[in-house]
């Protein structure tokens, strides 16, 4: 059974940097499609990053330019650069391993860690 557990959240000012790191045990890493979800207070968890075996990234509108996501087989860990953060930025984030969907979107996996809390506010 897939394992992750993220880590790197914390308080930052708006216009602040924080990387999130989320390692994966339990599987063979290499063969997921990796995705950052987040999840804010009263909303639904959406899909902010996914990068897929080879490296290919997609992500959401709202952090297209600010976040990126990438990977490191070897120490089966995927993270997310988040730069220029908003106050809109502020959730619970998560990592999940994935596969690609019929469409070719990102499918998730049943598994999901304990999350890290991202607030942006000053």
């Amino acid at each position: 059974q897939v394992q992750l557990v993220e880590s790197g959240g914390g308080l930052v000012q708006p216009g602040g940097s924080l990387r999130l790191s989320c390692v994966v045990s339990g599987s063979i890493f290499s063969v997921y499609r990796m995705g950052w979800y987040r999840q804010a207070p009263g909303k639904q968890r959406e899909l902010v990053a996914d990068i897929n075996r080879r490296g290919s990234t997609n992500y959401a509108d709202s952090v297209k330019g600010r976040f990126t996501i990438s990977r490191d087989n070897p120490k089966n860990t995927v993270y997310l650069q988040m730069n220029s953060l908003k106050p809109e930025d502020t959730a619970v984030y998560y990592c999940n391993a994935g596969q690609t969907g019929h469409s070719g979107e990102y499918y998730p996996g049943t598994n999901w860690g304990q999350g890290t809390q991202v607030t942006v506010s000053s």
